[in-house]
């Protein structure tokens, strides 16, 4: 039996395992915000070092995680070391959420198992990578242990933040130094591109008054509504500005958050909203920055009465592929398709990861893992978010294959 075959073997033998080790990591809720995320990093400790996977703990210190607006974070690496010599590969998962949301029909935290799919917070994004790369491990070991290099598995506790305080972290003490870098995917293609993202917060400021006698005050919400029809417009605009990333489209622009106002019959003197604007690789996060800052307070400077504070929330730079990513990529996809029998398409993403601090660094990285052909499929971020284990299995296998190559 040749050294992929042998590996698949494995992976089927261990399956149900590694699906019950995937059902443990999403029983500990790790909502972010407000992301008390600690309690998960111990038991993932837990779990790794039950089946012989070592996990160092790495807790940041709570200064730095409470001024990235965080409760708690313990970083974990899993380091496996073969031997003088080869390649250093990061895995890079992450298990911080968002909460779960409304409309669930399944518990978002019982990793609950039904017609082939499981279900549950992260169950797609990302605590299945977790899974993936572990099994992958566990099998290269088992099967065709390699002779030199070394693998870094990073599991980490920030990405929905930005990932300053997980793998940036990281990096940034030293605590890993990879040459070349995996990070958890979503989809069935290899990911070598995402969009930035940066995020504001715009208080738009007033006075407050009787609604009675509204010329007394000045309207901060009436204000807000012409900023954000100036800000919506650039929309329109976006439209006309085209990536050369296969797989990303345009820049865009959108509201999440408005916040104002005290009582029905009070002219509202304060106004909060926080928006989120994409940025295509060929942008530049500063000069974005720049535009949206002067349109809104040009805006704001026509409004008699009315003054505004614009707050950098984040700022996420774009992934751009590095020349050095191509070994990655040709691995991926001649195993992917032996696996799931199509050609595994490499491209960008509109979504923004925390792999842009590797590559920031000039750390060669994709994005590949257990996910279905679209990010939509798996209902990450909304309710009832599920992964068919079919396509954990299979990534699984395309894992521990692209291991062996790499470290060869």
């Amino acid at each position: 039996m040749k050294p992929y075959d042998q590996l698949d073997a494995w992976i089927d033998a261990h399956f149900d395992e590694q699906v019950r080790f995937l059902q443990e990591l999403i029983r500990v809720p790790t909502d972010t915000p407000p992301g008390n995320n600690a309690p998960h990093a111990d038991r993932a400790a837990e779990l790794f070092n039950a089946m012989g996977l070592p996990a160092d703990k790495h807790p940041v210190p709570q200064n730095e995680v409470q001024a990235a607006g965080l409760q708690s974070i313990t970083n974990l690496i899993v380091r496996r070391t073969y031997g003088a010599g080869g390649k250093t590969i990061a895995l890079n998962a992450h298990g911080d959420v968002v909460p779960p949301g409304e409309g669930w029909t399944y518990d978002p935290y019982g990793g609950e198992i039904k017609d082939g799919k499981i279900y549950g917070r992260a169950s797609a994004v990302s605590k299945c990578d977790f899974s993936t790369y572990a099994f992958a491990i566990r099998a290269l070991e088992a099967v065709a242990k390699p002779a030199k290099g070394q693998i870094d598995l990073l599991l980490t506790y920030d990405e929905e933040f930005g990932g300053e305080v997980g793998p940036g972290w990281m990096l940034a003490h030293n605590l890993t130094r990879p040459d070349l870098m995996i990070a958890a995917g979503f989809s069935y293609q290899v990911i070598t591109a995402h969009n930035g993202c940066l995020q504001l917060e715009v208080t738009v400021h007033g006075m407050m008054a009787h609604a009675a006698i509204p010329e007394s005050g000045v309207d901060a919400l009436q204000a807000a509504v012409t900023i954000l029809n100036a800000l919506y417009a650039q929309n329109t605009l976006y439209k006309s500005i085209t990536s050369q990333v296969r797989g990303i489209t345009h820049p865009y622009l959108n509201v999440g958050l408005i916040n104002g106002g005290t009582n029905t019959n009070v002219i509202p003197g304060k106004v909060i909203f926080k928006l989120d604007r994409r940025m295509i690789p060929e942008e530049d996060g500063a000069q974005v920055e720049a535009r949206l800052r002067e349109l809104i307070t040009q805006t704001a400077a026509t409004l008699p009465g009315i003054t505004v504070d614009v707050r950098r929330m984040l700022l996420a730079h774009s992934m751009k592929p590095l020349p050095g990513n191509q070994p990655l990529v040709d691995t991926i996809q001649t195993h992917g398709k032996a696996v799931f029998g199509e050609e595994i398409p490499a491209l960008g993403t509109p979504l923004y990861t925390d792999v842009r601090l590797f590559v920031e660094r000039g750390i060669p990285g994709v994005i590949y893992g257990a996910g279905p052909r679209t990010v939509r499929e798996s209902n990450a971020k909304r309710a009832d978010e599920h992964l068919d284990l079919a396509d954990l299995r299979r990534a699984t296998k395309v894992m521990a294959r692209s291991l062996l190559d790499l470290l060869q």
